[in-house]
């Protein structure tokens, strides 16, 4: 299958949330290709998953979230020698995808990815699905139930081949609805978060704001709360586009 039509899903279960002073300990992956009819759907023979040894030991606290110990990774590949061979597999890829991307892409370098595009499917459920009550990659997967979801091999959570199984379903259907080139332009920019997330206003949507309590929310610490309260402004303005429309052209980068 050309690279044009195949996306690679990552998902990593690492010693910490900071390199070079954590590591990655398990990579999993699953494509998704570009059928005849036009249609994205999961390539059953393209998934895999593997651990990799972080030349550390494994803080207590990660093992409590995945539950990987040192004796699983003992012997196993050190990350700068097996991510290549997965970040850029011989048939190509068109991107790599992931759920919060930006924590992938701390350890998937552009010397180690190839320069990859890449998208993020929790940008994207922002975007695509606004009312949902949550948008981690569990909660959008008991939210939106994905057609062909297998309960099973979804499981274990925080495992890094179910949970990139389970993002795979997520991106099938984002692609379906909303376009390669789409999915791109938004993985790009900050998050468009449809509700406030903390404070007094924690949980309403922008557009119950005034103008005035908006405007304080464009100097937020957050990048992405004040590109949301930015593009809230702009869209009163018919500047721009409400989520879940695609970009104009011109603003796809």
């Amino acid at each position: 299958m050309p690279a044009a039509n195949r996306i690679r899903v990552i998902d990593l279960e690492t010693t910490g949330s900071s390199p070079p002073a954590h590591s990655v300990c398990e990579i999993g992956w699953q494509d998704v290709v570009l059928g005849a009819d036009g249609q994205w759907t999961l390539d059953a023979a393209a998934n895999g998953a593997r651990f990799v040894d972080p030349g550390r030991p494994i803080p207590p606290v990660t093992m409590a979230v995945h539950h990987i110990l040192d004796e699983h990774v003992r012997g196993a590949p050190f990350w700068q020698d097996i991510a290549p061979s997965i970040l850029r597999p011989e048939e190509g890829v068109v991107a790599l995808a992931a759920h919060r991307a930006s924590f992938e892409q701390r350890f998937c370098t552009p010397k180690l990815s190839g320069g990859a595009r890449w998208i993020c499917t929790w940008k994207c459920a922002l975007r695509l699905w606004p009312d949902s009550p949550g948008f981690s990659n569990q909660v959008l997967r008991y939210w939106r139930m994905p057609e062909g979801l297998d309960q099973p091999t979804g499981l274990p959570v925080h495992r890094a081949f179910p949970d990139a199984y389970v993002t795979a379903h997520h991106l099938r259907d984002q692609l379906n609805k909303a376009g390669l080139e789409t999915l791109l332009a938004w993985s790009a920019q900050p998050g468009l978060l449809p509700r406030v997330p903390y404070g007094s206003d924690r949980g309403r949507y922008w557009r119950e704001l005034d103008d005035d309590t908006l405007r304080n929310y464009t100097t937020d610490r957050n990048e992405d709360v004040r590109f949301s309260a930015q593009g809230e402004i702009e869209s009163r303005q018919g500047a721009r586009p409400a989520p879940g429309e695609p970009p104009a052209q011109g603003e796809l980068l």
